[in-house]
C-alpha cells in the first residue's frame, strides 16, 4: 500500500499485496484525488461550451422544445463571462444557429441576450442524426486548439436518420477533442445508445422525464464544467516483462471500463485517458496478471502514474509478495472487495432490464433479485431505491417480484443511472492519509 502526490494531485492504492503459491492475478484500487492546489498551479485554458439542442419534429409534443430553450438559457446563465460558446441545432443535419457568422462567441451580456434571441427563431422540424450533431461540434472544438471544449447533448429520440456506423465513427472522431454530457427527454430515445457518446466523451448520461426540470439539469452540468481545470489527465501504468494488464475500470464515481481504450506507450507501458478534473477524486480498479514466483519473493505489478501532458504529477506502486500462509493471502482489500460488488451490480441490472425487455421473466427476476441484494449489501441506496420501480421486494420474506406495470421512466432512470456507485466509507482520517502520502514518494 502506498500513496504519493504533488502539485494537488494525490494517488493511493489500497490492495492486498499477498498472493498464494502459483497464484498470479493482483488486484488493486487507485484513488486519485485533485486537490484545489491543482486550480491554483494549472494554466489558465481557453474554454468552449457546445449546446446540441434536438430539434427535431419530436420537440414539438407537449412542453419538450420549450424545457430544451429554457435549458439552454439557463445553461448559459452559468457560463463565466468570456468563455466561448456556440449553439447547434439538430435535426437530421446540423447547424450552428448562434453565432451563425463565427465559430463562437464570448459570454456576455449582448451576447446572451442575441443567444435568447436566436432560440426564439427556432422551430421543431426534421429527424434526428446525432452524429451528425457531434461532427459539428468537433468542427467548432477543432477552430480553438488547445481550448478546454465540453458539449451538452440533449435528444428525445432515436438515432433514426443516419446508419449506427455514421454515429460510431463520429464518436471515434470525437475522443479526445471535446467531452459530452448528454441528456434524453421523455421515453422515446435509447438509453444504451446516448450511453455510447456519454462513455466515450468521458460525461454524464441521464433521464429528464419533465421537460420543467431540463433547465435545473442543464444549469448543473454547466456548474460542473466551470469547475474543471485541467483539459485532461492519463494514467500511465507500466508492468514488467511477462505482466499483462487485464482490465482497467473507473469505479467511482461511476463504472467505466476503460481497458479497450489503452495506448500504448512504450514497453510494458500503456496510457489510459481520464478526461477533465476539477477538485474531486476517482477511483480505479486495476488487474494485472504476473508470472507465480516462489514464496518469499515480491515483485512491483505496475506503476501508476497521473500526467497533464507529459508532467508526472503522483505516482503508487502495486506489489506482489508471495507467502504460504493462507491467513494473509486469502484476505481481501475492503475497496476492491466493495467495487467488484458495485462493478456485478451494474451489470446484474442491465443483464435483469435487458431480459424483461426480451421477455425472459425468469431470467430477469434471478439478475434483479441479485441486484437487490448486492445494493442493500454495499449501501447503495440509489440504486435500490431505482430498484423499487422495477421490482417488488417483500420485506418480510425478502421475495423478489417484478412488477406487472412498470413506469417505462422507471425503467430508463434505473439502466442510465446503474453503473453510479455508492463510496466505501474510509476509516483513515485526512491526517492519517496525508502522512502516509508523505512516506512513500522516497520509494518510488
Amino acid at each position: 500500500m502506498g500513496s504519493t502526490g504533488s502539485k494537488g494531485i494525490s494517488v493511493f492504492i489500497d490492495q492486498n499485496e499477498y498472493l498464494g503459491a502459483g497464484a498470479g492475478t493482483v488486484d488493486a484500487v487507485v484513488t486519485v484525488e485533485a486537490s484545489s492546489d491543482l486550480l491554483v498551479a494549472a494554466t489558465p485554458q481557453e474554454r468552449v461550451e457546445i449546446l446540441i439542442i434536438d430539434c427535431s419534429g419530436s420537440m414539438g409534443a407537449g412542453e419538450k422544445f420549450e424545457g430544451a430553450r429554457s435549458a439552454t438559457l439557463a445553461a448559459l446563465e452559468e457560463l463565466a463571462d468570456g468563455t466561448h460558446f456556440a449553439i447547434v441545432e439538430g435535426t437530421h443535419l446540423a447547424r450552428s444557429v448562434f453565432p451563425a457568422d463565427t465559430p463562437s462567441v464570448r459570454a456576455d451580456r449582448r451576447s446572451r441576450a442575441a443567444a435568447r434571441r436566436a432560440l426564439d427563431q427556432l422551430r421543431p422540424h426534421g429527424g434526428t442524426a446525432m452524429g451528425t450533431w457531434l461532427g459539428q461540434a468537433r468542427k467548432l472544438a477543432m477552430l480553438h486548439p488547445g481550448a478546454m471544449v465540453h458539449a451538452i447533448l440533449l435528444t428525445d429520440g432515436k438515432n433514426e436518420h443516419e446508419e449506427p456506423e455514421t454515429l460510431a465513427e463520429e464518436i471515434k472522431l470525437s475522443e479526445g477533442v471535446f467531452t459530452c454530457d448528454c441528456r434524453g427527454v421523455g421515453i422515446d430515445w435509447r438509453v444504451d445508445e446516448v450511453r455510447s457518446i456519454s462513455s466515450a466523451l468521458h460525461g454524464t448520461v441521464d433521464i429528464v422525464k419533465d421537460p420543467a426540470n431540463l433547465a435545473a439539469d442543464f444549469a448543473a452540468m454547466m456548474q460542473n464544467s466551470m469547475a474543471k481545470a485541467i483539459r485532461e489527465l492519463t494514467l500511465r501504468v507500466w508492468t514488467p516483462a511477462g505482466a499483462r494488464v487485464q482490465f482497467v475500470k473507473q469505479v467511482a464515481p461511476s463504472i467505466e471500463d476503460l481497458t479497450g481504450r489503452r495506448a500504448e506507450f512504450g514497453p510494458q507501458v500503456g496510457e489510459y485517458s481520464l478526461g477533465a478534473w476539477g477538485v474531486e477524486d476517482r477511483e480505479y480498479h486495476l488487474q494485472v496478471q504476473l508470472v507465480p514466483a516462489a514464496p518469499g519473493r515480491e515483485k512491483l505489478a505496475a506503476r501508476v502514474s497521473v500526467l497533464a501532458g507529459e508532467q508526472v504529477l503522483g505516482q503508487g506502486l502495486i506489489r506482489a509478495l508471495w507467502t504460504t500462509d493462507t491467513a494473509l493471502s486469502t484476505r481481501i482489500s475492503r475497496r476492491v472487495a466493495h467495487y467488484t460488488g458495485q462493478a456485478e451490480l451494474a451489470q446484474a441490472v442491465r443483464d435483469g432490464l435487458a431480459a424483461r425487455k426480451n421477455g425472459d421473466i425468469a431470467i430477469a427476476t434471478a439478475k434483479l433479485r441479485r441486484a437487490v441484494q448486492l445494493a442493500a449489501e454495499s449501501g447503495n441506496e440509489g440504486t435500490a431505491k431505482l430498484l423499487r420501480g422495477v421490482v417488488e421486494v417483500d420485506e418480510h420474506t425478502g421475495t423478489v417480484r417484478l412488477r406487472s406495470h412498470v413506469d417505462a421512466a422507471d425503467e430508463m432512470a434505473l439502466d442510465a443511472r446503474s453503473t453510479k456507485t455508492a463510496r466505501v466509507r474510509d476509516e483513515l482520517s485526512a491526517g492519517a492519509r496525508s502522512a502516509r502520502t508523505a512516506r512513500v514518494w522516497k520509494e518510488i
